[in-house]
């Protein structure tokens, strides 16, 4: 099967949408199929159209649908399209929701945070990681904490490193960072943070080995997003078994579970530093934290990744034997 698959992020960025368009068509070129990767479609004919991004693709959709009307087309649902944009822009938003035959869900809760009429066109998709290929060595000069991810202000990237801040003089804490900003004022705002904050570096933007390095060394992750659509980085982290403290937000418990002990209040750094305090200071809890994460990471393989994207195609009506399509 031929399939076009629709990406805002372009070749060669390092953003969650692009590695997951590229993760996906080489899942699905697994299966038999050939994918054509674009960011921009050009009204061509396929087999199965993808879209990553309900509103930043509904334009795109929206012509798909109306030059092929009888061909299935799939939209997977990123946290801005679900935590902001059906609010701020529904027309658009909603509007993909209602021509896909498939609605892709990266978290367990997503049918909760869309509108009822959608849940039953959802497929929920973990996203996968690989295996580390080496044992973890955690850093012994201190407690290294890392966050990853781009900075901005759905990250709440500097979140952890004013947590930082308030821990007590003891404390062996160290914040790395890793991340592209998403504008200059990020920049200027991360910058002035590393040179006030003798507990926090950071990295800039790193490849793929480099951040894998980084949670081989590190004895904790933090993750403070306030809107997420599934974060990739939680399936690396369950991968490598490496503890995470995440905002308490339907993306983070949609991966991690609703009992997961290692919550604390979106925005306030004063309970992030609780909490990272905790760890540190409970090798019983660390190791609680490590024993969750190792068990969901059979959720996030390649394998399962695979089948559930076989599952969405065949929601949107395609089947192995050829395209069976009930509208």
């Amino acid at each position: 099967m031929h399939i076009v698959l629709i990406t805002p992020a372009p070749a060669g960025s390092r953003a969650g949408n692009r590695a997951t368009a590229e993760r996906w068509a080489g899942l699905l070129e697994r299966e038999g199929h050939h994918v054509n990767v674009v960011t921009a479609y050009q009204g061509e004919p396929c087999d199965l159209f993808i879209a990553l991004h309900a509103w930043r693709s509904h334009e795109a959709v929206k012509n798909f649908r109306t030059k092929y009307p009888d061909t299935p087309a799939i939209v997977a649902l990123t946290g801005t399209d679900i935590y902001d944009h059906q609010f701020r822009f529904p027309r658009e938003t909603l509007g993909s929701m209602a021509i896909a035959d498939c609605l892709i869900g990266l978290h367990h809760r997503v049918r909760f945070d869309i509108p009822g009429r959608f849940t039953e066109k959802l497929v929920t998709v973990l996203q996968s990681a690989d295996a580390p290929e080496q044992p973890r060595h955690e850093n012994p000069d201190h407690f290294q904490v890392c966050v990853i991810g781009h900075l901005r202000d759905e990250k709440d990237s500097l979140r952890a490193a004013l947590a930082s801040r308030l821990l007590p003089d003891d404390s062996r804490v160290k914040v790395i960072n890793a991340g592209k900003p998403h504008s200059e004022e990020w920049k200027a705002r991360t910058l002035k943070e590393q040179a006030a904050n003798p507990r926090f570096q950071w990295l800039g933007e790193i490849d793929k080995p480099a951040i894998q390095e980084l949670m081989r060394c590190s004895r904790l992750m933090v993750i403070s997003s306030v809107m997420e659509g599934g974060a990739n980085v939680i399936s690396e982290a369950c991968r490598a078994g490496l503890p995470v403290i995440a905002s308490d937000i339907s993306g983070n418990t949609g991966l991690l579970g609703e009992d997961y002990p290692g919550y604390f209040r979106t925005g306030d750094e004063q309970d992030l530093a609780r909490q990272i305090s905790k760890v540190e200071n409970s090798p019983e809890l660390r190791a609680e934290l490590t024993r969750r994460v190792s068990l969901l990471a059979s959720d996030f393989t390649p394998e399962h990744e695979q089948a559930s994207l076989a599952e969405a195609l065949a929601k949107a009506g395609y089947e192995k034997t050829g395209i069976n399509r009930s509208r």
